[in-house]
């Protein structure tokens, strides 16, 4: 089970990462087979779905969306704490607050994400 302090720990470690702009900092949370669902990715690769599977092609998108986004930055409103997962619930940038669902594997990587923006 996910304790409170690794859930607020991850969350913190996620942010920084993020806000830094270190794309293997932000790399390193996430396993080979991650598979991240979400809007943004629906507009920032053309594609329906907004899915994107596995970590190389995470990796790809998520340079797409640093590149897209270089004043990007996140700040952490809340963290919540499931048995293999979290939820971040975020403000970017822009002011969209974001929600997003995140499972893990075993060695505490993520291997599924669902974002949810606000409406």
């Amino acid at each position: 089970m996910l304790t409170e302090a690794e859930a607020r720990q991850f969350a913190h470690h996620w942010v920084l990462a993020w806000n830094s702009h270190d794309l293997d900092a932000i790399m390193s949370h996430y396993a080979p087979e991650v598979v991240l669902t979400s809007p943004a990715a629906v507009k920032l690769l053309s594609d329906p779905s907004g899915t994107v599977a596995g970590k190389e092609a995470l990796r790809a998108y998520f340079k797409v969306g640093l590149d897209a986004y270089p004043n990007l930055t996140f700040e952490l409103l809340d963290v919540m704490c499931g048995i293999s997962s979290v939820v971040l619930y975020y403000v970017n940038q822009k002011g969209t607050k974001t929600g997003e669902f995140m499972e893990f594997n075993a060695e505490r990587l993520v291997v599924r994400v669902v974002a949810n923006y606000g409406v």
